[in-house]
């Protein structure tokens, strides 16, 4: 079970410290699908972020599996079970795609099974295992292969932070029956960070934050229409101007 219990973040700026998250206390069962959404700038990155140890809390303790883990470091996370992906992945000149993917699975994989991973996220394995993580990867192509190494790594806790930016179509459908399967065999606990409603289908919670909090949680059937209410709302404000 991951805990977050009063968690607060603030951060400098130009025009002086931001309090970005304020007092937000959650706990997420194992094995759930939860999609954390809400407006930009309502600190879902950086929730995702602390949760990764990528940023440290001002106040607040975050704990995993029953242990306290708001002091480790992201490698400490990650030898946990814990693992993220960026908005924009880092590209590693020099390396190709199967050796990524045998790095980050930390055991000895065979070139079917890489190929394995990289067709469940919407690549030809044929065309990707030898190509290079360099600049001449897209971005919604890095995002792919990003998302497949952390299939291999098999974490309990993957968490993804908007996984639908810079992909097409074709390939997001092919990611939304990949979380689907996630979903269906229990393989982990899964924290998506999306605004797309068919990831938000899928969840079996929904966290809705604004403001640094956590404004609403429940099912899909429960939260989807109150989002869906506040965004016609504000298209009709926005159309009274």
């Amino acid at each position: 079970m991951l805990k977050l219990d009063n968690i607060s973040y603030t951060a400098a700026g130009e025009s002086g410290e931001k309090e970005i998250i304020r007092d937000l206390s959650l706990e997420l069962e194992d094995k759930s699908f939860v999609v954390i959404t809400g407006p930009n700038g309502g600190g879902k990155t950086t929730l995702a972020k602390l949760i990764m140890g990528l940023e440290k809390p001002t106040a607040g303790r975050i704990y995993w599996n029953g242990q306290d883990i708001t002091e480790c470091s992201v490698t400490e996370r990650a030898k946990l079970g814990v693992s993220y992906g960026f908005q924009q992945p880092p590209r590693f000149k020099g390396m190709t795609v199967y050796d990524l993917l045998k790095i980050a699975s930390g055991r000895e994989m065979t070139r079917i099974e890489c190929c394995d991973y990289l067709t469940r996220v919407g690549l030809c394995a044929r065309d990707y295992v030898d190509r290079d993580m360099d600049v001449s990867l897209s971005g919604g192509e890095a995002k792919r292969i990003e998302i497949a190494t952390i299939l291999a790594r098999r974490s309990e806790l993957m968490i993804f932070d908007e996984p639908e930016a810079g992909i097409d179509l074709w390939s997001f459908s092919r990611l939304t029956e990949t979380f689907g399967a996630i979903r269906e065999n229990r393989e982990a606990t899964l924290i998506v960070i999306s605004h797309q409603e068919r990831l938000i289908a899928l969840a079996d919670e929904i966290v809705l934050v604004d403001g640094g909090r956590v404004t609403a949680k429940g099912t899909t059937e429960e939260i989807f229409p109150k989002i869906m209410g506040q965004t016609v709302s504000v298209c009709e404000r926005m159309g009274e101007v």
